[in-house]
């Protein structure tokens, strides 16, 4: 899954439990953002590459989600 995938997604699922989500790419270095999910964040690199499953993984525990909450 690429970073732009998983940013659409949690939007999706946020807007759809009436959560606050928001995309800041101007509080992270480089390519790197932040995107808070309620009142947990985590930090997404380059939107354009392909999310490692390790990588994956730890931004959904980062936000207290799993991997079904997604699909």
């Amino acid at each position: 899954m690429k970073g732009s995938e998983f940013l659409k997604r949690i939007q999706k699922l946020a807007r759809k439990k009436a959560i606050a989500c928001s995309w800041h790419p101007d509080k992270g270095k480089g390519s790197h953002g932040v995107l808070k999910y309620g009142d947990r964040r985590t930090v997404v690199r380059n939107l354009k590459d392909e999310l490692k499953t390790g990588t994956y993984y730890a931004m959904l525990k980062q936000l207290g989600l799993k991997d079904d909450d997604l699909n």
